[in-house]
């Protein structure tokens, strides 16, 4: 099974103050290079989702050979991107769906869902006994997916497919932790 991650990366970041994808982060790298490393360490193949302004990013990932998709949609919210996403994935028969703004999941983590997924599971990592990211979906959800509109995540279709979810237990509370103000920058684990 062929399976990708879908990096969310389209937002505005409207509670951190400025476009905190390029915000360095005490290593001195910025969140968005940490979370693709990270992804790029998993050995997973990756699309980054983008907002249809983000020429400097495009140029960037440009740089490193990394592939990205401009989406039309994505000031419409997280939904809308996710589903034009899901839409020109290059044909993966499983998806992770990760967030730009999360830098700190262990490759080994994404590398976990992805092994777990199948066609008709959705896989949810869990630490600590509470769900977080990356989320992974079999291509039997695609359609779904693709339904999605406006800032409604995937959440409502993990309640819709109860059955088809699977929580995997992992050792990586980074699972949780996203970047919303720059304080959460500098929180420790």
């Amino acid at each position: 099974m062929i399976t990708g991650v879908l990096v969310l990366a389209a937002g505005r970041a409207t509670r951190f103050g400025t476009d905190k994808r390029f915000a360095s982060l005490p290593d001195g790298r910025c969140v968005i290079e940490t979370t693709l490393a990270n992804i790029r360490d998993s050995g997973l193949p990756f699309l980054v989702c983008l907002g249809e302004d983000d020429d400097e990013l495009m140029h960037r990932l440009d740089e490193q050979k990394i592939q990205w998709l401009r989406c039309n949609r994505a000031a419409e919210g997280m939904g809308s991107t996710l589903a034009e996403g899901v839409g020109h994935i290059p044909g993966w028969n499983g998806v992770l769906v990760a967030l730009a703004d999360m830098p700190w999941i262990a490759p080994s983590t994404y590398l976990a869902v992805a092994e777990r997924l199948s066609q008709e599971r959705i896989i949810v990592p869990v630490c600590n006994g509470l769900r977080g990211h990356p989320v992974g979906f079999g291509c039997g959800f695609y359609a779904d997916l693709c339904a999605l509109r406006g800032d409604t995540g995937a959440r409502q279709l993990l309640a819709m497919h109860a059955g088809s979810v699977v929580e995997l237990t992992v050792m990586d509370p980074a699972i949780h932790r996203d970047i919303d103000v720059p304080a959460d920058m500098f929180l420790s684990d």
